[in-house]
């Protein structure tokens, strides 16, 4: 039985190893070294060449990042790499627990370390070569050890917490699980800005001025109480724009970027933020929230039934049953089923988000959200001319001209 699992494993990492890369061959051959009539007036032409380039690095160098990974992922399965570190972990306690503990951080840490020159090479090299990046060597340094304490913090009291629920109610654990995972979803839904995104990044409340007023008038238009309005430091890591909408009740904050401010005058920022706004109003955030928490109690229901097979462990080199190892194979397993669920939500994402920009233009302006999107998708460097096949499996937004299309005609 488990020689079989480990061979459906097996064939399905490579299934999905050949898939994302034919995906992202497919979208390859919608580049054109010709600007394309229907981005006249979006991009110029030395805009669209750069917009070319920085999407051709991008894909060969995840065609080397995703053949690295793959390539390690077989050696672990093939050389019994899970089974070695395991007996590492077993070497110095009896504790389930921080066996798990042990396990993971072995696993993670030796992971992350084989991709930091990866890393390195995206920030630094890439990103640096086509004007985007703003990290120091520092600010990297930094980032990587207060995300592994974050990680060690957060990830092992997590673990630790759900293999108690294990140890002590078997497969009933699930329903426990779900009521700790679901409150902290909703925790971090609350207080993530407060708690997490002050360790990476300064946030501070917009100031007086025409852009807060404008804010506050849409805001009051619409009905939407809206105390917190910050702006948080952005460049210091990228010259990339962007802006986000976080939190229910009267923890909603919007935060916008220092690159979006100065990228975009009043107007164009009010629009986008009516698009957040409009998400808010249409109460795609709560929909969104017990959909994730609906899917996350279905796939820890369906885990419970097979956690205790030895087969999951047994397919990784791990003779005796451990929820660590059963835990890594049914992700695996899970993963075509998980797909097709992420399809169904990207529809709906993207559903959501046509529903967005058109409360924006309803209740604000059109013209000036269509504006803000141009400069957001050219200052990014975006690529406007994806797959369409590329679109469906992956794009939770729909791609720069459908969105106006829908905009100019709704």
């Amino acid at each position: 039985m488990f020689t079989t699992l480990f061979y459906i494993i097996v064939c399905i990492l490579i299934f999905e190893f050949i898939f994302s890369n034919y995906l992202s061959y497919l979208n390859s051959t919608k580049r054109s070294s010709v600007l394309p009539k229907e981005l006249e007036g979006i991009y110029d032409e030395e805009k669209y060449a750069k917009s070319q380039k920085y999407g051709k690095a991008n894909t060969r160098f995840s065609y080397i990042t995703g053949a690295f990974s793959f390539v390690l992922v077989m050696l672990m399965f093939f050389l019994g790499g899970f089974a070695y570190i395991d007996d590492i972990a077993r070497s110095y306690t009896d504790n389930q627990i921080i066996i798990a503990l042990i396990f993971f951080a072995i696993l993670m840490f030796v992971n992350d370390i084989l991709s930091i020159p990866f890393e390195i090479y995206s920030t630094f090299v890439i990103e640096e070569k086509f004007g985007f990046n703003k990290t120091t060597v520092k600010t990297f340094i930094l980032d990587k050890i207060k995300g592994w304490l974050i990680g060690g913090i957060i990830g092992g009291g997590m673990m630790s917490l759900i293999i108690w629920f294990y140890t002590v109610t078997q497969e009933m654990f699930w329903i426990y699980t779900w009521g700790a995972v679901s409150v902290f979803s909703l925790f971090m839904l609350l207080f993530y800005s407060n708690l997490i995104v002050p360790l990476f990044n300064k946030q501070t409340p917009l100031v007086e001025g025409e852009l807060r007023t404008e804010i506050e008038k849409f805001s009051n238009k619409v009905g939407f109480k809206l105390k917190n309005i910050f702006q948080i430091d952005g460049s210091k890591r990228s010259t990339k724009a962007n802006a986000y909408f976080t939190g229910i009740g009267g923890k909603k904050r919007i935060v916008l970027y220092d690159t979006l401010i100065n990228d975009m005058n009043n107007n164009e920022i009010v629009a986008v933020l009516a698009h957040e706004v409009g998400h808010y109003k249409k109460k795609h955030t709560l929909v969104g929230m017990v959909l994730s928490i609906f899917q996350t109690g279905v796939i820890l229901f369906i885990f419970s039934l097979f956690v205790s097979n030895p087969a999951l462990s047994q397919a990784l080199g791990v003779q005796e049953t451990s929820f660590h190892i059963a835990l890594i194979s049914f992700g695996i397993l899970y993963s075509p089923i998980s797909t097709i669920t992420g399809l169904f939500m990207n529809i709906l994402s993207r559903k959501n988000e046509f529903q967005a920009d058109s409360f924006a233009k309803e209740n604000y302006d059109g013209e000036q959200l269509i504006s803000a999107l141009k400069k957001l998708s050219v200052n990014n460097l975006s690529n406007l001319t994806p797959h369409k096949f590329y679109v469906f499996m992956y794009y939770s937004h729909p791609p720069l001209l459908e969105r106006i299309k829908h905009i100019k005609i709704n």
